[in-house]
Parts: C-alpha cells; sequence; structure tokens
C-alpha cells in the first residue's frame, strides 16, 4: 500500500455520522481548507442514534460513489467505528473502498488482537487513539508500540493523542487559561513523543477544546510542534486555519533542512550562527522538508525585526 504522510492530515475535524452535510464537505463545498475528516460512529453519536449513523454512512459512502469517488484534492476520509465489533462489519463494506481508513478509539494491548482480526482490509490505513488508563504507564506504550511494529505497522498513519480522555482518567479538565503542557499532559505528550516516536511513529495533538482563546490555541501549537506532533484534532471549523497556518515550516528552518540534507553537506557546519550536524540532524531535517511540502513556508512579518537569513558557514 502507498504510504500517506502524517503531515498530509493537518487539522483534523471530527463530525457526527448523524450530520446531513458530510457530502458536502467530503466535496469541499463547505471548509475548503480541511486536510482530514474523521465521521464519528463513537463518543459523537448517542446509543440510540448508532442504527441512523450507520445508515447516514451508508448514504454519504453510496452518494460518493455516485459520483464516481472522492475528488482528489478534497479532505483524507476516515471513519471511527464504535468498537471492533462494528469495525469488522464496516470492513466488510465494499463502499469502504472510498475511505482513507479507520480512527481506532481506546487502543490497548488487551483489545488489539480484536481489532487485528476486525480491520484485515489491506487497503484501509489505521490511526490508534491513545486515550486509556495505560497510557500513563510508560512500560505499556512500549509493548504496544512494539505489538503495533510487529504486525500493523505499513497501516498506520499516525497515533492520536487522546488529551481529553486521558485528562478524565485523573478527574480533570483543561483550565482554559492554560495549555496542556501545564497538567500531567505535560508528562504524558513528552513520554508518548518518545516513547512510540524513537520507533518510528508520528503522533498527533490532542484537541483544544476552548473557542475563545485562539492566542492560546497558538501557543500549544508552538509546544505541540516542539514535541514533534504532526498535526492536531480541530473541534470547531475556526480552528482549521489557526493549525494548519502554524503547521508552516519558517524560511530558516527551511534552508537549515535543505543545508543538511545536502549531499556535499559538511561533516558539521554553521548556518546563522547554529551547529548543524547532519548524522544528527538530518531526521530533523528530512521531517521540516515533508512537513513544508504540506503545509508551505511562513511569510516573515514585515518589521518584525528578524535577522536576515546568512548563508551556511562550514566550520573549521
Amino acid at each position: 500500500m502507498q504510504r500517506r504522510s502524517p503531515y498530509a492530515l493537518g487539522a483534523t475535524l471530527y463530525m457526527p455520522a448523524t450530520r446531513v452535510d458530510l457530502l458536502d464537505v467530503v466535496f469541499r463545498r463547505k471548509l475548503p481548507e480541511l486536510r482530514s475528516l474523521v465521521v464519528c460512529l463513537e463518543d459523537a453519536v448517542a446509543d440510540i442514534d448508532v442504527d441512523t449513523a450507520l445508515r447516514n454512512l451508508h448514504n454519504l459512502l453510496t452518494a460518493i460513489n455516485q459520483r464516481g469517488g472522492r475528488p482528489a484534492e478534497g479532505p483524507l476520509l476516515f471513519v471511527r467505528p464504535r468498537d471492533s465489533q462494528m469495525a469488522a462489519v464496516l470492513n466488510e463494506w465494499p463502499l469502504m473502498r472510498h475511505v482513507d481508513g479507520f480512527v481506532v478509539p481506546k487502543l490497548t494491548l488487551r483489545n488489539l488482537v480484536a481489532w487485528e482480526r476486525a480491520v484485515t482490509n489491506p487497503d484501509l490505513f489505521l490511526m490508534p487513539t491513545l486515550e486509556t488508563h495505560d497510557v500513563f504507564n510508560p512500560g505499556a506504550m512500549v509493548e504496544l508500540g512494539h505489538a503495533l511494529k510487529a504486525n500493523l505497522d505499513q497501516r498506520i498513519i499516525a497515533l492520536r493523542i487522546g488529551g481529553n480522555d486521558l485528562m478524565g482518567c485523573l478527574g480533570l479538565r483543561r483550565n482554559p487559561a492554560t495549555t496542556l503542557y501545564q497538567t500531567p499532559m505535560s508528562f504524558v505528550i513528552p513520554m508518548l513523543a518518545g516513547i512510540m516516536g524513537s520507533q518510528g511513529f508520528a503522533l498527533t495533538a490532542p484537541v483544544f477544546e476552548q473557542l475563545a482563546t485562539p492566542d492560546l490555541l497558538k501557543e500549544e501549537l508552538e509546544l505541540d510542534i516542539a514535541h514533534g506532533l504532526v498535526g492536531k484534532t480541530a473541534i470547531h471549523p475556526s480552528q482549521i486555519s489557526i493549525i494548519q497556518d502554524t503547521l508552516r515550516v519558517s524560511l530558516e528552518d527551511l534552508n537549515s533542512a535543505k543545508l543538511i540534507v545536502s549531499d556535499v553537506a559538511p561533516a558539521v557546519f554553521k548556518h546563522n550562527d547554529v551547529m548543524c550536524e547532519p548524522a544528527t540532524h538530518y531526521k530533523w531535517a528530512v521531517k521540516i522538508l515533508e512537513r513544508a511540502q504540506w503545509h508551505g513556508v511562513k511569510q516573515a512579518e514585515v518589521g518584525s525585526g528578524e535577522p536576515p537569513i546568512r548563508l551556511a558557514e562550514a566550520v573549521r
């Protein structure tokens, strides 16, 4: 199966499968800037509405099929089943060929085998969500990472960090005046970035549920990026452009990355008063270039006082 870049996700918007405007979003008549959409059959759908939601999903896929498939420029499309039993049913729908994959809720080592048996369609990518008590145990995350690498590695685009559920495990809710990094998530996110990131998994950042503080969202996004997270769940369309604009790379980082991956790069060189060492920084540079490919480059603000970009200087 062809690799999908985790940076293609950008801002990921969850929409209940009961919504009547899903087709408009898929075909970019609504939210044309959206990069990835999750049609949710789990937390966003009440028990009494599950049958309605499944019918609506089937109608959505039928409508896509009647139009000859999804538009190439449209958002990536994922379905979030309620559990592995529902996933097993959806896995057999021929119309699922119009979907990129499943978001796997509440994945643990205990239910991994059930999910592996349920999602056998090799054309469906997976985005497991880490949102249970097990996530607070680094040893459990090491084991889970090894298990995912063993059987599902090529199908996983990214692992999603379920911040609200993890806070709920502790009986906590985000303080509207602070970022998640001023909560116990300041342990969880770096731990997952280290354990799962070192095994080669990309991770996406938890939702920011405050709509009245876009500056705080930007602050949290900068911390997400500093921890190597590749995208962020959006709770509202107003957050999409903020997330995707913040994911742009700086011209400084782009130039550094290009120099680092160059075939003629010295073993160590100086670029804008920063030491660059390709043997150490190569993976960072590759990720910067991939992020720039999907999100572009930040434009320097007029009068920002930023120093001019200088050419790299080899360290003598």
